[in-house]
């Protein structure tokens, strides 16, 4: 690889780690809004199917992001994203809480009340998904490497959907947990939430099977990569 297609490929290796980056700290600060997406009327264990929170629309990018990396830039790569993100959550929550300990004004237009409303578990609930993101995401990445050498680089929807699938169970399964253990949830809404945030996103990994290809057929005919080689950018 010369050194102009280098470039490129750790520049576009910084758009994917910010696009990851913004998703998931993102994810993190709207999570308290819920909504109910409706494509059929069911209710699972008192909870309406697919009664979600908001924070679950950007999380599934971040792991399209990081299979896409495993995939191009390899598994060290992939990890190191990872940890960046965590590093990026811990700061995102460290600025909520000194913006949360200054005072208001009195002609403030959003006073310390509706702030603390809005982010006052934003602390725990950071704490809660970094736990969760960082079991599911390093899972995902060797499940997905695990099932890339064991078909020497073919049958890409394979290890995509079964890394996502299994990773986000337990990101699932996780996050609601400890929300639930922190009193932010209840628990009588343990096993609808899990079910319904685990089923979306599987759809979620269904669907972004296509893009997957999209992203790995640009990779590879931009750089000239035959299947299972990946780039070198240190």
């Amino acid at each position: 690889m010369n050194k102009e297609k280098k470039i490129l490929a750790q520049k576009l290796y910084l758009v994917l780690t910010s696009l990851f980056i913004t998703s998931l700290v993102v994810s993190n600060l709207i999570f308290q809004k819920f909504f109910y997406w409706h494509p059929v009327d069911l209710e699972i264990f008192g909870e309406k199917l697919f009664y979600l929170s908001v924070g679950i629309l950007p999380y599934p990018i971040t792991f399209l992001i990081t299979d896409i990396i495993s995939e191009i830039y390899g598994k060290r790569k992939a990890n190191q994203v990872v940890t960046v993100g965590i590093f990026a959550a811990i700061f995102s929550t460290l600025i909520i809480y000194v913006a949360d300990s200054v005072p208001a004004i009195d002609n403030s237009p959003v006073n310390d009340l509706l702030f603390k409303k809005v982010f006052g578990s934003t602390i725990i609930a950071v704490l809660s998904s970094m736990l969760s993101y960082l079991f599911a995401q390093y899972i995902d990445i060797h499940i997905y490497h695990f099932w890339k050498n064991l078909t020497k680089g073919k049958m890409l929807w394979l290890r995509n959907n079964f890394s996502t699938f299994f990773s986000q169970f337990v990101d699932t399964f996780t996050i609601i947990f400890l929300l639930c253990l922190n009193n932010i949830l209840n628990w009588d809404q343990f096993a609808g939430l899990l079910i319904s945030g685990f089923l979306f996103k599987v759809l979620v990994a269904l669907i972004d099977t296509p893009f997957l290809y999209l992203g790995v057929y640009f990779f590879r005919r931009k750089f000239n990569l035959g299947i299972n080689e990946e780039l070198n950018i240190d």
